[in-house]
């Protein structure tokens, strides 16, 4: 019994989003089936709009594996930045992961320049800095609306490992996480 409990806990274990300590887990994806089920939206993500087609600012992507736009995620994506993935950040927000191999120190320039602050160093090695793009509520929000960007490539790291096997670059020096604002 004792060996049972030791492997559940261990197949329970799941990353955490960087930089904040203590959030809640993302939740585990569902498996894919081969015929779509209604797509049921959580709460706060409103529903693309029937007229256009088009989502509306801050909804999420119907699918998590579909790339969000800058209008979904509120703020300007660097050029070169490819999409890796979307958590569940809990209470009906998502963040979002980009990866680049553009070097840390011009990726948060830009993010200085677009967003027109400074942005907040949360560790110096390996660096990641944070930029604030919204108001925080901890009575609605699991995680503040943010741009973070970490240095992956930092001491002669290899880098973030794409998620996706045989897609390239097989690592990414630079991480880019967006927790967009929740839609009104």
């Amino acid at each position: 019994m004792l060996l049972t409990v030791a492997v559940c806990a261990l197949l329970a274990q799941t990353p955490q989003p960087f930089p904040k300590a203590g959030a809640q887990k993302p939740a585990t994806p569902a498996p894919t089936q081969s015929t779509k089920p209604p797509v049921v939206l959580p709460p706060g993500v409103s529903a693309p709009n029937p007229a256009t087609g088009a989502p509306k600012p801050g909804a999420a992507p119907a699918n998590p594996t579909d790339a969000p736009t800058e209008a979904m995620l509120g703020v300007q994506l660097y050029p070169d930045a490819q999409f890796i993935t979307s958590f569940d950040a809990g209470k009906g927000q998502r963040y979002y992961l980009f990866g680049t191999n553009t070097a840390y120190a011009e990726i948060a320039n830009f993010y200085r320049t677009v967003l027109k602050q400074k942005g907040e160093l949360i560790y110096e090695e390996p660096a990641i800095l944070e930029f604030d793009i919204g108001k925080f509520k901890e009575e609605s929000m699991a995680f503040p609306p943010s741009v973070t960007v970490k240095d992956y490539g930092w001491g002669g790291s290899a880098g973030y490992l794409n998620p996706v096997r045989g897609r390239q670059p097989a690592r990414f020096k630079t991480i880019i996480q967006i927790v967009p604002n929740p839609p009104m």
